[in-house]
C-alpha cells in the first residue's frame, strides 16, 4: 500500500512508497510562515454567524505545494479501492510526512486545519465542505473560484471561502453531477443536480457563466420539519396551521404558490406529514428533494438528454406515466410548463389529495400562471374551459412569501369557489397583516381571518370527520 503505514512498517516499502519519499526530497523548499498567519481556523457552530476565513496567502501557497507533492506521490487507484475512513486515514498521514520533511512551522491546530483542507479537496467537495456541514446555512451561491455567498437567516453574506482556481470548482461541479448520473462541460453547461441528502444544485458553466463556474447550492434541514415548527418560527399561527392541517388530511388538492426562496418545498414537505400510510403516493421532480416518510412512496426524476440529444425525459412524461401506476395521491416537484395540464387531469379523475407549487406572486397570478401554461403547451382549448377544468381541479392555493427582512411568512390561504362566467372566484380563509417592524428591523404582523366560517370544502372535512377541528380553527383566526 502506499502511506505512511507502510513505510513505517518492518516490512520493506513497496516501490511507489520509496517515490513519494525521492519526490518529496526533490520538492522545492516550503516558505514557512511567519507566526501568527496562519488562522486556527475551525469551521464555526451552527449558532453563530459566519466568522470570516482569515487564512493569509501563505497558507495557500502552502497548501497548494503540498497537495501537488501529494497528487504527485499517491497511488490514486489504490486510494480509490479504501472506504472514506481508511482513505482519508491514509492522505493524512503522507501529508503528514510531507510537512515533517520540509519543517513547515504551523501550529497544531493550523496543522489540523490543513488536513482536513487538503482531505476535502481530494475525497469531498473542497471548500464546500465546511458550509455544507453546517445546518443554519440555506444556500450557498458560488461565483467563480474567489467569491463564495451564503445565506443565513434570511441574509446573503460574503465568505473568503475561495477555490484554487476555476479549474478546481468545475472539478468539484463535475464531481456532484456524477453521482446522479449527469454531466456538465462545454457541451452542455447547464445542468440541474442534488446532492446526496438532497439539496439542489445548479451549475452553469463557461462559455455561458463568463466569470467562471457558477454553483448554487439549496441545502435542506437534515431534520425534517413539521408544521409545528412553522409555528414556532412565526411563519404560520397556531390555527392557520391546524386549518392546513385539515386541508391536508381531507384530501383536497393544494396549490403553493411563491416567489424564489420563500419556502415553497418546506411548506410542501410538512403538508404531505398529513398523507396517510396506507396511500400510494407518487412524486415527481426535476431533482429529487421530497423528504416523504411514507412507506409506500415511487420517487421519479427527469432526465436531461444524452451527448446525442436522445434520451430526454421531462415531467410531462412522468405526470403521464403516473396515472398508469394506480397513484392515490400525486405530488410534482414544481410545475412548471405544459405538465399543468395532466396534473389537472389528474386531480379532477380521482387523484384527489394531489399536491404542486409554483412561482406566482398571489394566488390569483397562481391561477394565471396556470392557464398561462396550459395555453403554451400547445392545447387549443376555450379559455373558459381551460378555467373550468382549474375549478374543478384546485381547492386550495397556499401563499408563500419571503418578507424584506429574510423571513418567510404563509400570507395567505385561499381556496377556489367556483366560476362567473369566464372569471374563477376566489375566496381568502387567511391573510397576513403586516404592523410595521421592531427596533432590529423585523417585520411584525398578525395572520388574520376574513369571518368566513364555512368555507367550499366543508363537507369534504365533514366526510373526514374533521369539521369541528376546522370550525375551531377558523374561529381562532377571528379573535
Amino acid at each position: 500500500m502506499f502511506g505512511k503505514r507502510a513505510v513505517s512498517e518492518s516490512k520493506p516499502a513497496p516501490a511507489r512508497a520509496v517515490e513519494r519519499v525521492h519526490a518529496m526530497d526533490s520538492m522545492p523548499p516550503v516558505v514557512a510562515a511567519k507566526p501568527g498567519t496562519l488562522s486556527a481556523a475551525v469551521p464555526p457552530p451552527a449558532s453563530q454567524p459566519f466568522a470570516a476565513d482569515n487564512r493569509s496567502e501563505d497558507y495557500y501557497q502552502i497548501k497548494a505545494t503540498i497537495f501537488s507533492a501529494l497528487i504527485d506521490t499517491i497511488d490514486l487507484a489504490q486510494l480509490a479501492q479504501l472506504d472514506p475512513d481508511s482513505a482519508r486515514e491514509e492522505i493524512r498521514d503522507i501529508v503528514n510526512e510531507i510537512i515533517s520533511i520540509k519543517a513547515v512551522v504551523m501550529s497544531i491546530a493550523e496543522q489540523e486545519q490543513l488536513l482536513q483542507d487538503i482531505c476535502n479537496d481530494v475525497l469531498g467537495y473542497g471548500p464546500l465542505e465546511p458550509l455544507l456541514a453546517r445546518d443554519d446555512i440555506s444556500d450557498i451561491m458560488v461565483n467563480g473560484a474567489s467569491r463564495v455567498f451564503i445565506e443565513v437567516s434570511g441574509k446573503v453574506q460574503l465568505t473568503n471561502v475561495r477555490f484554487r482556481d476555476n479549474a478546481q470548482l468545475m472539478n468539484i461541479c463535475q464531481r456532484i453531477v456524477s453521482q446522479v448520473g449527469r454531466r456538465v462541460d462545454e457541451s452542455s453547461p447547464i445542468c440541474d443536480a442534488r446532492l446526496l441528502d438532497g439539496s439542489r444544485v445548479n451549475v452553469i458553466a463557461p462559455p455561458l457563466a463568463l466569470d467562471g463556474p457558477t454553483l448554487t447550492i439549496r441545502k435542506f434541514k437534515k431534520d425534517k420539519l413539521k408544521l409545528s415548527d412553522l409555528v414556532r418560527f412565526n411563519s404560520i399561527s397556531e390555527a392557520g396551521a391546524r386549518i392546513l392541517g385539515v386541508i391536508g388530511r381531507c384530501r383536497c388538492n393544494i396549490l403553493i404558490s411563491g416567489g424564489t426562496g420563500s419556502g415553497k418545498t418546506t411548506l410542501l414537505n410538512c403538508l404531505t406529514a398529513y398523507i396517510d400510510v396506507d396511500e400510494r403516493v407518487i412524486t415527481c421532480e426535476d431533482a429529487a428533494e421530497l423528504q416523504l416518510q411514507q412507506p409506500h412512496v415511487v420517487r421519479l426524476e427527469t432526465r436531461p438528454p444524452n451527448l446525442e440529444g436522445q434520451g430526454s425525459i421531462n415531467m410531462r412524461d412522468l405526470v403521464r406515466n403516473c396515472l398508469r401506476m394506480r397513484p392515490e395521491r400525486i405530488i410534482v416537484g414544481e410545475v412548471r410548463g405544459p405538465e399543468a395540464f395532466d396534473l389537472l387531469q389528474a386531480m379532477n379523475t380521482g387523484h384527489d389529495g394531489s399536491m404542486g407549487t409554483l412561482h406566482a406572486n398571489s394566488p390569483r397570478e397562481a391561477l394565471g400562471r396556470l392557464e398561462s401554461m396550459i395555453t403554451m403547451g400547445g392545447f387549443s382549448l376555450p379559455t373558459k374551459t381551460i378555467r373550468e377544468m382549474i375549478v374543478g381541479s384546485i381547492d386550495v392555493i397556499v401563499q408563500a412569501e419571503r418578507l424584506r427582512d429574510g423571513s418567510r411568512r404563509i400570507t395567505q390561504i385561499t381556496e377556489v369557489v367556483g366560476s362567473e362566467g369566464d372569471v374563477i372566484i376566489t375566496q381568502d380563509l387567511m391573510t397576513f397583516q403586516m404592523q410595521g417592524e421592531d427596533d432590529q428591523g423585523r417585520i411584525k404582523g398578525r395572520h388574520e381571518g376574513t369571518g368566513i366560517v364555512r368555507p367550499k370544502f366543508w363537507e369534504r372535512a365533514a366526510y373526514f370527520g374533521l369539521e369541528r377541528e376546522l370550525s375551531e380553527a377558523l374561529d381562532a383566526l377571528q379573535v
